[in-house]
C-alpha cells in the first residue's frame, strides 16, 4: 500500500512540473505575440490553450499506461526475484530446484551435503538423491504439497513448490525432522495392543480322553506363554484356556509379517491318539482410543474369529480387518447351551415385536427356506404375525410352497416388494442362512427395519455395519436349518412344529450336507432325531431333491470342458447363457459331483445366468473354498461356497478365479 502511494506521488509531480513549464511557456509566447500582434492575442491564448490542454490530457493517459505496466512488470519483479534467490542461496537448510523432466538446475551447498554424494548434483536426476514422487504437476487444487523423504540416513520434511514461468520448475527446501520422526516412531511402536486368545476345540477334542485333557492344556499354555515371552508380552488366563494378551504396536508387524505363526504351532498338538489338530481363535484389536476401547475392539474382533470357524487371527483396525489363518475345518460343537439362550432371547423380542419379517439370501435353497419357515413356527408360538419374504418363481421355492396350501400359512409368504410394505416402527427382522448384506433377499428392508436378527451357519466375511439384536452365526454346525432346529427344540414345547415344516428343516439339513454324507456332527444327528420326532419323513422330502431332465442335461454340459489347474483344481463351464428361469442351483450340482473325480481337492462350476456369472465351490476339507471365492467377493463355508460376478463374461470370472486359487496358495506357501 505504501509502495503504490509513492508512486502515485511521483507521477503526480511530474505532471505538475509538466503543466507549470506549459503554463509558463504559453504566458511567455502570449507576452510575446501581443507586443508584436495586438490583434491576434486572443487567437493566440485559445491556440496555446488547446495545446496545453491537449498536452496535459496526452501526458495523464501516458502516465496512466506507464503505472499499469510497471504494476505488471516493474522492478517488483527483479526485487522479489533478488529477494527469493538470497533466501534460498542463505537458508541454512537444503533446498534445490528441479526442472519439469526432475533433472537438478539449481542447490545449495546444504543440499549437496545431504545428499551424501562427493560430485555435484547438477545435471543429475532427482532420483539419485530421493525416491518419493514428487506431487503431480497437473493437480491444480494446489501449487504447494509436502513430502517426507531420507537422504544420507536423516528424515526430512520436503515442502514442495511449483513454480510457472516458461517451463514448470519444483522449488524443495528441506527441513530436518530426524529427532520428531524418530520419536513418533517409538510412540507408535510402543503403543500398546490388546487381544484375545482361547481355545476352539480341547473340550471337544477331549471328552473321550479325560486324562489327556491336562497334558494338551499344558501344552499349549506354554506355546503361548513361549510367544507371549517373545515379545516381552503380557498373557493372562482369565478363564479355562481363554487368555488376554498385551504387547507393544511394533511386535503386531511381526506378527503379521508371519502370518501369526502361532496358529500353526499350536495346530501341531494333538490330543492322544487323535488326528484332529487342537486350533486356538486371536483377536487383536489395532485401534486408536483408551485401553478400554481397545479392549472392546479385540472382542468384537475375537467373536469375528469364532465365526468364521475359528483357527485363525482376526486383526482389526481403525479403518480395516485383516484375516490370518482358517486352515482346518470347524470342529463341531457338542453342547446345545448357546442355542438355548439364543432361542430364548429371540423368543423375548419376538412377544415385544409388532410383527416379525422372515428372509433368507437370494436365489433361495432349502435350507434358507426351511430355516425360515422353522423360524416362522417359533413367531407364531410367541403369538405375533409372521411374514417370509421369499422370490416365489425360483424353482425350489415352487416345491416347496405346493406343501402349505392350508389356511394358517395364508398370505404368510410375500415378495420383496410386499415385505417393505409390513415394516412398522416396531416390527423385528430376522435373517436366516446368509450374513452378507449383498446376498440377502431384499436390502431395502433390511436398511428399514431397526430390530434385526441374524441366524447362520456361513462363516463371517466382515464387520457388521449396524448393530444386531442378535448375531447366532455358528460355522459349526452343518446347516441353518440345524440351528433353528436346535432353538425349537430347547425352546418350545414338544409337539409345536407342525409335519410340514419338520420336513422343510430336514430338507434344509439333507441339502447342506448332501443327504448326511458330509458336514455332519453330533448335533446334525440329534437335530435329525428331533424333527423326526416331529412326524418329518425322508420319504416326504424326496421329490424335493429329484432333478428334471431338462436340468439334468444342463448339469451334464458342464462335463463338456472341465480344466485342473494347479493339479487338483478342477474347473468346470457351462457356456450356455440361461434366463431368470434357469435353476441357480444347477452350478452347486456340478461342483458335488465334480468332487468325487479321483485327484480333485476342490472344484468349481461357473454358469451365466443373464448378466451375473455364478460360482459354486466344493473342498473335500483340505482346501479352504471360502477364503478363495471371499476374494471374489463370495463366501460360504470352509467345504462349500459361492460367489457372483455381475456384468462380467465367463473369460474374465475364470480369470479372477485363477488369480484368487494363485493367492490363496500362495499365502499358504
Amino acid at each position: 500500500m505504501y509502495e503504490k502511494k509513492e508512486k502515485l506521488s511521483i507521477y503526480s509531480i511530474l505532471s505538475g512540473i509538466i503543466c507549470l513549464a506549459l503554463g509558463v511557456g504559453t504566458a511567455v509566447l502570449a507576452v510575446f505575440w501581443s507586443a508584436r500582434r495586438p490583434s491576434s492575442w486572443l487567437l493566440i491564448m485559445i491556440a496555446l490553450g488547446l495545446i496545453f490542454v491537449s498536452l496535459s490530457i496526452c501526458t495523464f493517459i501516458a502516465l496512466k499506461a506507464i503505472e499499469r505496466k510497471r504494476r505488471v512488470d516493474g522492478p517488483s519483479g527483479p526485487v522479489l526475484g533478488s529477494i527469493m534467490y538470497d533466501m534460498v542461496n542463505t537458508a541454512s537448510e537444503p533446498a534445490l530446484i528441479c526442472d519439469e523432466n526432475k533433472r537438478i538446475i539449481w542447490f545449495n551447498h546444504f543440499a549437496q551435503r545431504a545428499s551424501g554424494i562427493s560430485t555435484s548434483l547438477l545435471g543429475k536426476g532427482l532420483s539419485v538423491i530421493m525416491q518419493n514422487p514428487l506431487p503431480d504437476e497437473n493437480d491444480k487444487k494446489s501449487s504447494e504439497r509436502q513430502i517426507i523423504t531420507e537422504l544420507a540416513g536423516q528424515t526430512y520434511l520436503v515442502d514442495v513448490t511449483r513454480i510457472h514461468a516458461d517451463k514448470v520448475y519444483s522449488l524443495l527446501m528441506f527441513r530436518n525432522i530426524t529427532e520428531q520422526a524418530r520419536l513418533e516412531k517409538f510412540v507408535r511402536d510402543e503403543d500398546k495392543v490388546v487381544s484375545y486368545v482361547i481355545v476352539d476345540n480341547l473340550e471337544e477334542l477331549v471328552q473321550f480322553e479325560q486324562e489327556n485333557y491336562r497334558s494338551a492344556s499344558s501344552t499349549i499354555e506354554t506355546i503361548m506363554r513361549e510367544w507371549a515371552s517373545s515379545v516381552n508380552g503380557i498373557l493372562k488366563e482369565y478363564e479355562k484356556d481363554k487368555y488376554i494378551f498385551i504387547f507393544r504396536n511394533e511386535d503386531l508387524e511381526k506378527f503379521v509379517e508371519d502370518k501369526f505363526d502361532i496358529l500353526d504351532k499350536i495346530r501341531d498338538v494333538r490330543v492322544g491318539g487323535s488326528a484332529i489338530p487342537l486350533t486356538v481363535s486371536i483377536g487383536v484389536a489395532k485401534v486408536s482410543g483408551s485401553l478400554a476401547d481397545k479392549e472392546k475392539a479385540a472382542h468384537i474382533a475375537l467373536d469375528m474369529a469364532l465365526q468364521r470357524g475359528g483357527d485363525q487371527a482376526v486383526v482389526k483396525y481403525d479403518e480395516a480387518i485383516a484375516f490370518f489363518g482358517g486352515k482346518t475345518s470347524t470342529v463341531h460343537k457338542k453342547t446345545k447351551v448357546k442355542a438355548r439362550v439364543v432361542g430364548t432371547k429371540l423368543a423375548s423380542l419376538m412377544a415385544s415385536a409388532s410383527n416379525v419379517i422372515i428372509m433368507g439370501h437370494k436365489f433361495p435353497d432349502y435350507d434358507a427356506f426351511g430355516a425360515s419357515v422353522g423360524l416362522a413356527r417359533f413367531a407364531m408360538f410367541c403369538g405375533v404375525k409372521v411374514n417370509i419374504v421369499t422370490d416365489p418363481k425360483n424353482p425350489n421355492i415352487k416345491k416347496c410352497l405346493k406343501f402349505f396350501d392350508g389356511d394358517e400359512y395364508k398370505g404368510m409368504f410375500v415378495d420383496a416388494a410386499r415385505g417393505l410394505d409390513l415394516i412398522k416402527s416396531e416390527t423385528l427382522l430376522v435373517i436366516t442362512d446368509v450374513n452378507n448384506p449383498a446376498m440377502f433377499e431384499s436390502i431395502d428392508i433390511y436398511n428399514n427395519v431397526y430390530n434385526v436378527v441374524i441366524v447362520d451357519h456361513h462363516r463371517k466375511t466382515a464387520e457388521s455395519e449396524r448393530n444386531l439384536a442378535i448375531e447366532y452365526i455358528d460355522p459349526s454346525s452343518s446347516s441353518s436349518s440345524e440351528l433353528v432346529s436346535e432353538m425349537l427344540e430347547q425352546t418350545v414345547p414338544p409337539s409345536t412344529l407342525r409335519r410340514v415344516e419338520a420336513n422343510m428343516l430336514l430338507a434344509g439339513i439333507s441339502l447342506d450336507t448332501k443327504q448326511f454324507t458330509k458336514g455332519t456332527g453330533a448335533k446334525t444327528y440329534a437335530a435329525a432325531m428331533y424333527l423326526l420326532t416331529s412326524n418329518a419323513s425322508y420319504e416326504g422330502i424326496q421329490d424335493l431333491f429329484k432333478t428334471s431332465i431338462v436340468d439334468y442335461r444342463q448339469i451334464a454340459k458342464f462335463g463338456q470342458k472341465v480344466e485342473v489347474y494347479r493339479n487338483s483344481m478342477a474347473i468346470a463351464v457351462n457356456f450356455e447363457v440361461g434366463d431368470s428361469s434357469t435353476d441357480r442351483s444347477l452350478a452347486a450340482k456340478a461342483a458335488d459331483g465334480l468332487l468325487g473325480v479321483e485327484g480333485v481337492s476342490a472344484s468349481f462350476a461357473l454358469m451365466q445366468i443373464e448378466d451375473t456369472i455364478h460360482i459354486s465351490a466344493r473342498s473335500n476339507g483340505s482346501v479352504n473354498v471360502q477364503l478363495i471365492l471371499e476374494k471374489l467377493k463370495g463366501g460360504g463355508r470352509y467345504d462349500s461356497a459361492g460367489a457372483q460376478l455381475k456384468s462380467a463374461t465367463i473369460q474374465q470370472a475364470l480369470l479372477k478365479l485363477k488369480h484368487a486359487i494363485d493367492s490363496y496358495f500362495d499365502l499358504e506357501d
